[in-house]
């Protein structure tokens, strides 16, 4: 018997809407690199959404391409970074960050989350200038790598701090479809654009095959960014694989469909599970959810289905459960009915 998994949010390929567009536009002939009509479609869609036309708007293919090419194309060499330990750049980039010549000031978060108690905490750290790094940047994400939102007053905040501190604020917006579909969520893509210096959304976790779109709000940023793409090898000569899919997500509504089925999904256990009076790590707020069971029960369910075990308590663990915009319901009914 194959084993379901719950073990992350792209198992599966993509949704088969862009593979039939893929397939329906492969014999036409386009221009290179950015230049066709589905990166030009797509970059005006974003500008459109986000309610910003000077946002200048680049793909690369991956979360860590992303994120390096990004940091290290706005800060000098004796510039650094405040994230929160438990930062995807922190914990799971191999250091990507630190081998562009940057460092980390890695601060304890808060439910997954940085607040400007923490980011003040970290410029405190420099007492003497000529000696040490600078801070400039600041780096979040939403939802968290525990999977908490930012709300809007949080985020307000950071950014006022931000920008009265002449720091950059970056998101890294890896889970934008489940963060904007979570029921605790009181902000809309504009909203986050207009708050944030730059960010950037992660399709690879959404239903895409691959690709990654950087938005770029603050002018100081967007100069001579794309020699970076292309010395760090990220230009693309048929760039249109990526931009072709966010058109066919985002040309009707079919993005926000799926959204809503991968934190219904989510919910769907997280609820189910709170009635039968299972501890959680953190409320669940998004489509991974963090419920606390026995080693016991662990080896059991571990028989039919795929899940990472986040950390060990005695004799409980906590688990990490993810929905996916492709999870089956009746795949949720049968683990919560093997539970």
């Amino acid at each position: 018997m194959q084993k379901y998994s719950f073990k992350n949010d792209y198992s599966e390929w993509c949704h088969e809407s862009i593979l039939k567009t893929m397939m329906e536009s492969n014999l036409e002939q386009h221009e290179w690199y950015w230049h066709d009509y589905y990166s030009e479609k797509a970059k005006e869609f974003i500008r459109k959404k986000i309610r910003n036309k000077n946002s200048d708007i680049y793909f690369v293919s991956g979360w860590t391409q992303a994120n390096l090419i990004s940091i290290s194309a706005v800060l000098k060499h004796h510039e650094a970074i405040i994230a929160v330990k438990t930062s995807h750049i922190s914990l799971r980039e191999a250091w990507a960050i630190e081998a562009t010549w940057h460092m980390i000031i890695n601060k304890q978060d808060e439910n997954g989350k940085i607040t400007v108690k923490k980011i003040q905490e970290a410029l405190d750290i420099i007492t003497m200038p000529d000696h040490m790094v600078r801070p400039k940047l600041v780096f979040i994400s939403n939802s968290t790598e525990i999977w908490s939102i930012y709300t809007r007053k949080e985020l307000e905040k950071i950014s006022f701090f931000c920008k009265k501190n002449n720091l950059y604020l970056y998101l890294d917006w890896a889970r934008l479809g489940s963060a904007l579909a979570s029921p605790n969520n009181d902000m809309t893509i504009e909203d986050i654009s207009n708050l944030v210096d730059m960010f950037y959304i992660w399709w690879t976790k959404n239903w895409a095959l691959l690709w990654e779109a950087i938005v770029i709000n603050n002018n100081k940023m967007k100069e001579d960014f794309r020699f970076h793409l292309k010395q760090k090898w990220a230009l693309l000569a048929k760039w249109r694989l990526l931009w072709i899919q966010f058109y066919e997500l985002f040309k009707e509504n079919l993005f926000f469909e799926l959204a809503e089925h991968i934190n219904n999904m989510a919910m769907k256990l997280a609820n189910w599970i709170k009635e039968k009076w299972y501890k959680f790590m953190l409320e669940p707020e998004s489509n991974q959810i963090f419920p606390i069971l026995s080693n016991e029960l662990i080896k059991k369910l571990e028989k039919k289905f795929i899940f990472y075990i986040w950390e060990k308590w005695d004799k409980e663990s906590v688990v990490r459960l993810v929905t996916s915009w492709a999870t089956r319901e009746d795949k949720v009914d049968e683990f919560l009915n093997e539970l």
